[in-house]
């Protein structure tokens, strides 16, 4: 069954001239006409009515308020990215189901499926083997000519000599899930795919963006450090297209659909799953979100659970921001790894602006997923002098927050830029994501006000 969404509402793009516009999901909300998943009723966004711009002049931004959104005659392309949506929504099912088989393994024994890349991150076997049926999946519906993908992962290691028992787990992996294919409505390969096969498609990640046309950007499996540990980890897939975020999903196998379970680390599923049935609906763990550019929608679904077949219409339900603006209620989410980024900053950002709860420390973008459903307020990071973000790690979390009604910026308050490569060049000082314009507003005059006391 093929998936089309289409929206009826004024579509108003991110960029308008020199103009950013960082809260257009608070425009009125858009009704669906025909959906790819089967949605509820629309309903009605609890963020403000006006419209919050961000414009670049000298070098710096400056904010503006519209309030008469419906003078903004602009066209809307209703079919658009749908196709695209699609595939990447089915690939992203995909990859988190064979993220969590190897996950299970790595867990359940030791075992030679974990490497050291150059900067001593690791990389398993998940990472190859998502970014190989990723790579495939999009060149098959697509066709090779026309895909091109920045991607983490290179074939460097696994193409060594010593490493050919890896590269034959790997290609395994790859086979194993592809054979599952028909289950996420995909098509899989007529014959099981070779060691070359399977190195070119990885190889296929080899594109280094830009300012032009269109590309893919994936992260396999962002968090590998909490994937090996056996926590949060996400699949990061998303569009661009002319240097601009087009559509982005976000696979969270770890991340439960209800916010009561987060009281529970995750671990505690592998004990009750242990004592009630596998057909279980009471966890429902891990998630994607998905939205698409000027929709004003951000949709969320559960993973495809063992043995059953992803079947439209199904479970998906709206995510939005939370409402909340007082720093005092908010949740903040901050890195777990302290390598590359300052801990002791935002710790101290967030008491002066006046956070109070915890910080929410997880791994990888799961953060933008935890801020797009409401579960946290504010995300920030940032970086140590000389570590550079790179656009896989935020291209689909931030088109995801954004269009479920959030605010994503640099700590300039300018947004980001995804049209100089690999890296987010450019970037003012750090990453910050709120759930609102009033609380992002907050938090940028709060890092004006501490940064030159800082050591970053």
């Amino acid at each position: 069954m093929p998936l089309n969404c289409s929206s009826l509402a004024t579509r108003v793009p991110h960029i308008l001239d020199q103009c950013r516009i960082i809260n257009p999901q608070n425009l009125t909300p858009t009704h669906v006409r025909s959906c790819f998943l089967f949605f509820p009723r629309h309903r009605v966004s609890p963020q403000s009515n006006s419209l919050r711009i961000i414009s670049r002049s000298k070098g710096s931004c400056s904010s503006s308020t519209m309030e008469d959104q419906k003078n903004l005659d602009i066209p809307s392309e209703p079919e658009k990215y749908s196709k695209e949506l699609d595939i990447a929504v089915r690939a992203v099912q995909m990859a988190c189901s064979l993220c969590q088989e190897v996950q299970d393994s790595l867990i359940s024994k030791t075992n030679n499926q974990i490497q050291s890349k150059d900067d001593n991150s690791p990389v398993t076997v998940a990472d190859w083997s998502v970014q190989a049926i990723v790579s495939w999946v999009l060149s098959e519906s697509f066709g090779s000519e026309n895909v091109s993908i920045v991607a983490e992962e290179d074939v460097q290691n696994l193409s060594k000599a010593d490493s050919a028992g890896l590269l034959e787990t790997v290609v395994r992996t790859v086979n194993d899930s592809l054979s599952e294919a028909p289950r996420f409505g995909l098509q899989g390969p007529r014959t099981p795919l070779s060691s070359s096969d399977v190195l070119e498609a990885i190889s296929r990640g080899n594109s280094t963006g830009g300012a032009t046309g269109r590309f893919w950007t994936l992260d396999p499996v962002d968090g590998t450090l909490g994937f090996v540990r056996g926590d949060q980890y996400a699949v990061a897939l998303a569009l661009i297209e002319d240097g601009e975020v087009v559509l982005g999903v976000l696979g969270c196998p770890n991340y439960p659909m209800k916010k009561e379970w987060l009281n529970y680390h995750h671990r505690y599923h592998r004990i009750i799953s242990k004592l009630t049935p596998t057909a279980s609906e009471s966890w429902d763990k891990g998630c994607v979100l998905f939205a698409r550019k000027g929709s004003g929608e951000t949709w969320m679904q559960p993973l495809l659970k063992k043995n059953s077949k992803l079947i439209w219409p199904n479970s998906a339900i709206q995510a939005w921001v939370s409402s909340i603006d007082n720093p005092a209620l908010a949740t903040f989410c901050e890195p777990v790894e302290k390598s590359n980024s300052s801990h002791s900053f935002t710790a101290g950002l967030a008491h002066s602006v006046g956070l109070r709860k915890q910080p929410l420390r997880v791994y990888s973008m799961v953060k933008y997923a935890a801020i797009a459903r409401g579960d946290a307020e504010i995300f920030m990071k940032f970086a140590r002098t000389g570590y550079k973000e790179k656009i896989w790690d935020h291209a689909a979390g931030v088109v995801i927050i954004q269009e479920a009604g959030g605010v994503v910026t640099d700590a300039g308050g300018c947004p980001l830029d995804f049209s100089k490569g690999i890296y987010l060049e450019g970037l003012d000082r750090g990453i910050i994501a709120c759930a609102g314009a009033k609380l992002h507003e907050k938090i940028l005059r709060a890092v004006d006000a501490s940064w030159n006391s800082s050591s970053l």
